[in-house]
């Protein structure tokens, strides 16, 4: 059973946009200033457009599921209001039209309003003609407005939650960007503490990588065109143990993943050395166990694995890192086809694009990480209550520190030390 879920509703033009998120346990400390952190953070970097960085300025409101500050255990309801509703209020009415609000709709496309406008000319890189096509529809609006990274905002709030979670039981997530057009950070020059980097135009912590990142931007805005890169994700203080390899789903790994390729505009996934693995031999790839330390904490030479082996995190770092496309909305559209007549067309349709959101996207993948993690602690703890599952990670950590296998029969039948299983076992 899934200990912990979310769901998001909302379009990118619509009233707002929500986050349900059951399986908080109770007694977590949380308000709307901790969530707006994040939601500032999705909308910050060098190369987004305007909507980003003057016309929304995200913040969720809790409107259920806290009390006092303090988490009830029940589902937590958070609402994300769009501030451009209302120049889309016609457009995208939630109730049928009346005879009036259908004529001033069609005056408004008669006009040549571009919001009001069916769209038609489809988009390459984005859903439109896929989900046109699945869904029936002949108006493309049905489409981006929710397939449209909006949606993102009302996850990185729900993350939000997740992080206050797992940040009570010392496990930290912070991304950065490592790459923007094929131009790389050198990981000997980061000279930037988090804090600075945090600071820094694209969240990056090579300053002089960064300064030929935003020459590369720049570039492709002065093209009409857009650019991706790479962003690094690291979570550390995670306790061995999380995730299983006696099911394919209940690999943490194989969640991560999921999660992180569930954001829009990532097409690529790897774990520590990643692809890179493929290149050396497995002499240069595993990480060699060196013993305990003097806290019981095991050792590692590596963490060429990124923190998983076998679907399992063994208490290393996890490191994450996604490729994100360029952006599919490009300010000089390329040829497209219209939907209805499926002839060619000179251009497909525009609204408006940012130009590089690999920063806000590592801001996105930090809250898919968190909200896989936060339900895999809950999954192998429990706990109805933060106390609880503070106190049982607590002795979680306290067995391993003894040995791994303290208190489990082994193999023979014979409890750990030689003694004899009693009869009654």
């Amino acid at each position: 059973m899934v200990r912990l879920r979310f769901l998001t509703a909302g379009e990118s033009h619509g009233p707002a946009l929500s986050a349900t998120v059951e399986g908080i346990p109770a007694g977590l400390p949380i308000t709307a200033d901790e969530i707006a952190v994040d939601l500032a953070r999705r909308q910050r970097g060098y190369g987004r457009g305007a909507r980003s960085t003057s016309i929304e300025q995200d913040r969720a409101e809790i409107l259920s599921g806290v009390r006092h500050g303090l988490t009830l255990g029940s589902p937590i309801l958070l609402l994300i209001r769009n501030r451009d509703w209302v120049n889309w209020t016609r457009v995208m009415q939630v109730e049928p039209l009346d005879d009036d609000e259908a004529a001033e709709l069609a005056a408004m496309i008669e006009a040549g309003d571009k919001k009001a406008t069916p769209i038609t000319k489809l988009r390459a890189g984005h859903a439109d003609l896929a989900g046109a096509a699945k869904y029936g529809f002949s108006d493309v609006r049905n489409v981006l407005e929710r397939a449209s990274a909006r949606e993102t905002a009302a996850r990185v709030a729900a993350g939000a939650v997740a992080r206050a979670f797992l940040a009570r039981l010392g496990i930290d997530v912070w991304s950065f960007t490592a790459e923007v057009g094929g131009i790389a950070y050198d990981r000997a020059a980061a000279a930037r503490s988090r804090e600075e980097a945090e600071a820094s135009p694209l969240r990056c912590p090579d300053p002089a990588a960064e300064e030929r990142m935003i020459a590369r931007i720049d570039e492709a805005r002065g093209a009409g065109d857009t650019m991706g890169g790479v962003f690094e994700l690291v979570a550390t203080g995670l306790p061995i143990g999380l995730g299983s390899y006696v099911q394919w789903d209940r690999r943490l790994d194989a969640a991560l993943a999921g999660a992180v390729m569930s954001i829009p505009i990532v097409k690529g996934v790897e774990f520590g050395l990643g692809f890179e693995q493929t290149r050396r031999p497995g002499s240069e790839v595993m990480d060699v166990i060196e013993g305990r330390d003097a806290a019981g904490n095991w050792a590692r030479r590596t963490n060429n694995a990124g923190g998983l082996e076998g679907g399992i995190s063994n208490g290393q770092p996890i490191v994450i890192r996604g490729a994100v496309k360029p952006i599919s909305t490009l300010p000089r559209p390329l040829p497209s086809a219209d939907l209805i007549t499926g002839e060619p067309v000179e251009k497909g349709h525009y609204e408006r694009s940012d130009i590089c959101v690999v920063p806000a996207t590592g801001v996105v993948a930090e809250a898919m990480v968190c909200l896989i993690l936060a339900d895999a602690v809950l999954d192998k703890f429990g706990g109805d209550s933060l106390a609880e599952t503070l106190d049982n990670l607590g002795r979680y950590r306290d067995r391993l520190a003894n040995g791994p296998a303290a208190g489990v029969a082994p193999a023979s039948g014979r409890r750990p030390g030689g003694a004899a299983p009693t009869e009654s076992e």
